[in-house]
């Protein structure tokens, strides 16, 4: 009988050293390369950490924070269903981390990429030093078509495909765990926040699943044609966002569930399958340009449009925009809808970022935060270089001056949007509800409240398209702008350096 060296299993297992497995923006245990991964390596002790500076941030709200909640209460289910009991610690993640490591013997932390602000950042980086200094080992998983350390534009398309086609990660096995203390969530007076939001959407796993699964089976039908009606888009639309903004739902999850709807419903099902799944690719699009370039929270991404606006906001033009007070009533009824609710369709949320930016002339970093703040579905990736291609700050994009009233005639036709959230207009005639101040009777408005504009419309887009063009046209075809094109403008295949032909190609594939 020969002799063996190996130890026993028990033993085995008692050397093991346990795995933090720290959870982000990805509150979910499907489809979560993470945690598959982590389960290989040794017990799970899985961590989510709520920071009090990240809480402090101008772009975090309590809304946030209460759908989060609701996805960490979710999550501790799912997670005592793998036998793994989720702990929440309170602090900074340096100090959470180092305290963990120090009490379990930790050499080893796994999480996802994140793609956030420039807090989560810079406190990534702070993490990568400390593991680095105390020889822990910190893998970072790709959870989306979001490419780290990208080279070049050129493949970026086939990637991000090849990911979405990728197997589905089933429900892991064999998982192990370690009991550890967990802190109880803080209340949101805690950590200074407020507006809680009681209409928006709930988090949670179950939540997401069932507006995915109601999407495609009946609400998606007039998706392709309603998602631009703020009255209409609130149900056609997929209102999967902030659940895949906080990782409920995987992208390519979302991405393949979409692909096997059922085939043979009529051209608008086709059509509305097709935009949805464009969108989603979109939505990996522009996350890829924070990822590249995560100064664009802070800078504008051509420097040309430094000073273009002035840094200081004209604090009574800001406020009556921030409250849905400007006296434009699409606006205002849309900027109150958010409020309330937190959300709006995508047309909308381009023509507040538009109006404040070219109508009202405020500069994108005071406004960015505001709508930041409001959106249930907040991500950094979408939000920053959105907010700036919509104030015509990038140098490659399209310049886009909504007329806020033709928008209100063209997407609110009845009134029944603008009516719903400005009750005080509810006697004006249809003829005059998005231009009041055109009514014969106008001063009656003034009885209830409602302002007068803050600006003319007509007036005030004149002087911001002279301005922003002649920004453009000083600036077309230079180096900065070739580099942008470069770096930043989709395409399906490689582009040549010319940059004059190249802005002219940079419709996204919406």
């Amino acid at each position: 009988m020969g002799l063996s060296f190996g130890l026993p299993a028990a033993i085995c297992l008692a050397m093991e050293r346990p795995v933090i497995l720290w959870f982000k923006r990805d509150l979910r245990v499907q489809d979560h390369p993470a945690l598959t991964h982590a389960a290989r390596l040794g017990p799970i002790l899985p961590l989510y950490i709520v920071e009090p500076d990240l809480w402090a941030e101008p772009d975090a709200s309590g809304r946030h924070y209460a759908f989060i909640c609701e996805c960490l209460e979710s999550l501790r289910e799912d997670l005592a269903g793998l036998g793994l009991t989720l702990v929440v610690r309170v602090g900074d993640a340096v100090t959470v981390l180092e305290d963990l490591r120090a009490a379990h013997a930790v050499v080893h932390l796994v999480s996802h990429e994140e793609t956030g602000n420039l807090w989560s950042y810079g406190r990534d980086r702070r993490v990568a030093e400390w593991a680095r200094g105390q020889g822990v080992r910190w893998e970072e998983m790709p959870q989306s078509g979001v490419v780290r350390r990208l080279g070049s534009r050129d493949a970026w398309q086939g990637a991000r495909d090849r990911v979405m086609r990728a197997p589905v990660l089933g429900p892991v096995q064999g998982v192990r765990g370690l009991a550890v203390a967990s802190d109880d969530l803080p209340a949101p007076a805690t950590l200074g926040l407020k507006d809680a939001c009681p209409l928006r959407q709930k988090g949670g796993r179950g939540a997401g699943m069932r507006a995915l699964q109601s999407f495609l089976s009946t609400r998606g039908e007039s998706y392709q044609r309603a998602m631009s009606s703020p009255l209409h888009g609130a149900r056609a639309c997929s209102r999967i966002s902030p659940h895949l903004a906080f990782g409920t739902l995987s992208l390519r999850e979302a991405v393949q569930t979409g692909a096997m709807a059922p085939g043979g419903r009529g051209a608008d099902w086709a059509r509305s399958t097709r935009s949805f799944q464009a969108r989603l690719a979109w939505r990996d699009h522009f996350m890829q340009k924070l990822e590249d370039e995560p100064e664009i929270e802070r800078r504008c991404l051509h420097p040309a449009y430094e000073g273009l606006r002035p840094r200081e906001a004209d604090a009574l033009r800001l406020a009556a925009w921030s409250t849905g007070e400007t006296g434009l009533p699409f606006v205002d009824a849309c900027m109150r809808s958010l409020l309330a609710t937190g959300w709006l369709n995508f047309r909308m949320r381009s023509m507040l970022m538009a109006v404040a930016s070219y109508h009202l002339w405020l500069d994108w970093r005071s406004t960015g935060p505001v709508l930041a703040r409001a959106f249930t579905d907040y991500e950094p990736g979408i939000h920053w270089p959105q907010v700036q291609m919509q104030s015509g700050t990038t140098g490659m994009n399209t310049i886009r001056i909504y007329n806020p009233v033709k928008q209100g005639l063209d997407q609110d036709p009845t009134g029944e949007f603008t009516r719903r959230w400005l009750p005080e207009l509810a006697q004006v005639p249809d003829a005059y509800l998005q231009r009041p101040w055109d009514w014969p009777e106008a001063e009656r408005l003034l009885e209830r409240g409602y302002p007068a504009p803050i600006v003319d419309p007509v007036e005030a887009a004149r002087v911001a398209r002279e301005a922003v063009w002649a920004c453009r046209r000083a600036h077309r075809g230079d180096a900065v702008t070739a580099r942008i094109v470069t770096r930043h403008a989709s395409r399906k295949r490689p582009r040549r350096a010319k940059p004059k032909a190249a802005t002219a190609q940079l419709s996204l594939d919406l």
